[in-house]
Protein backbone atom coordinates (compact mmCIF):
# COMPACT_ATOMS: atom_id res chain seq x y z
CA UNK A 1 0.00 0.00 0.00
CA UNK A 2 1.34 3.75 -0.77
CA UNK A 3 0.76 6.77 0.86
CA UNK A 4 0.49 9.92 -1.77
CA UNK A 5 0.02 13.21 -0.56
CA UNK A 6 -2.69 15.11 -2.87
CA UNK A 7 -1.84 18.66 -3.99
CA UNK A 8 -4.24 19.99 -1.43
CA UNK A 9 -2.17 17.64 1.31
CA UNK A 10 -4.98 15.06 2.29
CA UNK A 11 -3.26 11.56 2.08
CA UNK A 12 -4.67 8.79 0.73
CA UNK A 13 -3.78 5.37 0.92
CA UNK A 14 -3.31 3.52 -2.69
CA UNK A 15 -3.61 -0.42 -3.17
CA UNK A 16 -4.56 -3.59 -4.90
CA UNK A 17 -8.10 -4.09 -4.25
CA UNK A 18 -9.38 -6.75 -2.22
CA UNK A 19 -12.94 -8.64 -2.91
CA UNK A 20 -13.63 -7.34 1.08
CA UNK A 21 -13.58 -3.99 -0.51
CA UNK A 22 -16.37 -4.51 -2.08
CA UNK A 23 -19.21 -3.14 0.29
CA UNK A 24 -17.06 0.15 0.30
CA UNK A 25 -16.90 0.24 -3.28
CA UNK A 26 -20.84 0.21 -3.93
CA UNK A 27 -20.88 3.19 -1.22
CA UNK A 28 -18.33 5.14 -3.41
CA UNK A 29 -20.15 4.62 -6.46
CA UNK A 30 -23.62 5.47 -4.57
CA UNK A 31 -22.05 8.52 -3.36
CA UNK A 32 -20.79 9.77 -6.96
CA UNK A 33 -22.46 13.06 -8.49
CA UNK A 34 -24.30 13.46 -11.35
CA UNK A 35 -21.15 15.79 -12.62
CA UNK A 36 -18.92 12.89 -11.64
CA UNK A 37 -20.39 10.21 -13.91
CA UNK A 38 -21.56 13.21 -16.65
CA UNK A 39 -19.28 11.31 -19.18
CA UNK A 40 -19.63 8.09 -17.76
CA UNK A 41 -22.21 5.00 -18.15
CA UNK A 42 -24.25 5.16 -15.26
CA UNK A 43 -26.22 3.71 -13.10
CA UNK A 44 -23.48 2.23 -11.48
CA UNK A 45 -26.18 -0.42 -9.61
CA UNK A 46 -24.61 -3.26 -6.75
CA UNK A 47 -25.86 -5.82 -9.67
CA UNK A 48 -23.68 -3.88 -12.48
CA UNK A 49 -21.04 -3.97 -10.18
CA UNK A 50 -21.36 -7.37 -9.07
CA UNK A 51 -21.70 -8.99 -12.68
CA UNK A 52 -19.88 -6.54 -14.42
CA UNK A 53 -16.51 -6.80 -12.23
CA UNK A 54 -16.46 -8.44 -9.12
CA UNK A 55 -18.08 -11.43 -11.08
CA UNK A 56 -14.72 -11.23 -13.76
CA UNK A 57 -11.52 -10.56 -10.95
CA UNK A 58 -9.43 -12.94 -12.63
CA UNK A 59 -9.27 -10.86 -15.51
CA UNK A 60 -8.63 -8.02 -13.97
CA UNK A 61 -5.87 -5.25 -12.05
CA UNK A 62 -8.12 -3.23 -10.03
CA UNK A 63 -6.94 -0.73 -7.23
CA UNK A 64 -8.52 1.85 -4.78
CA UNK A 65 -7.57 4.88 -3.15
CA UNK A 66 -9.17 5.24 0.55
CA UNK A 67 -9.27 8.39 2.35
CA UNK A 68 -10.50 7.78 6.39
CA UNK A 69 -11.26 4.66 5.39
CA UNK A 70 -14.05 5.12 2.38
CA UNK A 71 -12.87 4.35 -1.00
CA UNK A 72 -12.93 7.86 -2.93
CA UNK A 73 -10.94 6.28 -6.31
CA UNK A 74 -11.47 3.04 -8.12
CA UNK A 75 -9.48 1.99 -11.65
CA UNK A 76 -9.36 -0.95 -13.16
CA UNK A 77 -7.73 -2.96 -16.19
CA UNK A 78 -9.81 -5.42 -17.92
CA UNK A 79 -7.42 -8.10 -19.28
CA UNK A 80 -8.85 -9.71 -22.19
CA UNK A 81 -8.56 -13.25 -22.03
CA UNK A 82 -9.24 -14.32 -25.78
CA UNK A 83 -5.89 -15.48 -27.12
CA UNK A 84 -6.25 -13.38 -30.36
CA UNK A 85 -6.26 -10.15 -27.96
CA UNK A 86 -3.49 -11.40 -25.95
CA UNK A 87 -1.71 -8.57 -23.65
CA UNK A 88 -4.20 -6.31 -24.38
CA UNK A 89 -6.69 -4.28 -21.96
CA UNK A 90 -9.26 -1.92 -21.22
CA UNK A 91 -8.96 0.64 -18.68
CA UNK A 92 -11.46 2.37 -16.22
CA UNK A 93 -11.71 5.18 -13.86
CA UNK A 94 -13.45 6.92 -11.57
CA UNK A 95 -12.70 9.48 -9.18
CA UNK A 96 -15.09 10.56 -6.04
CA UNK A 97 -16.30 14.40 -6.90
CA UNK A 98 -14.14 15.61 -3.95
CA UNK A 99 -10.97 14.25 -5.20
CA UNK A 100 -10.83 15.90 -8.66
CA UNK A 101 -8.16 17.93 -9.55
CA UNK A 102 -5.79 17.20 -6.93
CA UNK A 103 -3.45 14.69 -8.40
CA UNK A 104 -5.28 10.96 -7.27
CA UNK A 105 -5.92 10.32 -10.80
CA UNK A 106 -2.21 10.34 -11.92
CA UNK A 107 -1.35 8.79 -8.46
CA UNK A 108 -3.80 5.49 -9.52
CA UNK A 109 -3.03 5.72 -13.06
CA UNK A 110 0.75 5.87 -12.46
CA UNK A 111 0.60 2.95 -10.54
CA UNK A 112 -2.07 0.81 -12.40
CA UNK A 113 -0.04 1.40 -15.28
CA UNK A 114 3.43 -0.54 -13.64
CA UNK A 115 1.54 -3.07 -12.44
CA UNK A 116 0.36 -3.82 -15.87
CA UNK A 117 4.02 -3.65 -17.06
CA UNK A 118 4.67 -6.30 -14.46
CA UNK A 119 2.00 -8.49 -15.48
CA UNK A 120 3.50 -8.56 -18.99
CA UNK A 121 0.41 -6.09 -20.76
CA UNK A 122 1.37 -5.03 -24.09
CA UNK A 123 -1.41 -2.68 -24.63
CA UNK A 124 -3.97 -0.55 -22.45
CA UNK A 125 -6.45 0.90 -24.29
CA UNK A 126 -9.90 3.06 -23.17
CA UNK A 127 -13.02 4.91 -24.52
CA UNK A 128 -13.31 8.82 -23.34
CA UNK A 129 -16.00 11.33 -24.41
CA UNK A 130 -14.18 14.27 -26.57
CA UNK A 131 -15.73 16.50 -24.36
CA UNK A 132 -13.96 14.81 -21.27
CA UNK A 133 -10.99 17.51 -21.14
CA UNK A 134 -9.90 16.71 -18.09
CA UNK A 135 -9.80 13.11 -18.66
CA UNK A 136 -7.99 13.22 -21.84
CA UNK A 137 -5.71 15.54 -20.41
CA UNK A 138 -4.57 12.87 -17.53
CA UNK A 139 -4.05 10.10 -20.39
CA UNK A 140 -2.13 12.30 -23.10
CA UNK A 141 -0.22 13.03 -19.64
CA UNK A 142 0.53 9.64 -18.81
CA UNK A 143 1.15 8.85 -22.73
CA UNK A 144 -1.98 7.54 -24.01
CA UNK A 145 -2.39 8.55 -27.68
CA UNK A 146 -5.87 9.17 -29.65
CA UNK A 147 -6.18 6.33 -31.98
CA UNK A 148 -9.09 7.38 -33.76
CA UNK A 149 -13.07 9.27 -33.27
CA UNK A 150 -16.05 7.78 -33.10
CA UNK A 151 -18.32 9.98 -34.32
CA UNK A 152 -21.56 10.60 -32.49
CA UNK A 153 -21.64 7.65 -30.39
CA UNK A 154 -22.13 8.60 -26.11
CA UNK A 155 -26.06 10.11 -25.99
CA UNK A 156 -24.86 12.47 -22.86
CA UNK A 157 -27.46 13.93 -20.41
CA UNK A 158 -27.92 16.88 -22.59
CA UNK A 159 -29.96 15.24 -25.65
CA UNK A 160 -27.36 15.33 -27.99
CA UNK A 161 -24.61 13.01 -29.18
CA UNK A 162 -20.53 13.46 -28.48
CA UNK A 163 -17.72 12.08 -30.25
CA UNK A 164 -15.61 9.39 -28.30
CA UNK A 165 -12.23 9.02 -28.79
CA UNK A 166 -9.89 5.98 -28.69
CA UNK A 167 -6.68 6.25 -26.85
CA UNK A 168 -4.12 3.80 -26.27
CA UNK A 169 -0.77 3.23 -24.46
CA UNK A 170 1.60 0.81 -25.75
CA UNK A 171 3.62 -0.37 -22.75
CA UNK A 172 6.43 -2.76 -24.53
Amino acid sequence: MDAVKLKDDRTVRIREFRIEDKEKLFEMYESLSDEAVRWALPPYTRERIERGWLSNLQNLIAMVALYNDKIVGHTQIYKFPHSRRKGTSDLVIYLHQDFHNVGLGTAMLTKLIELAKKEGLHRIGLHVTADNKPAIHLYKKLGFKIEGVMKDSYFGEDGRYHDEFVMGLILK
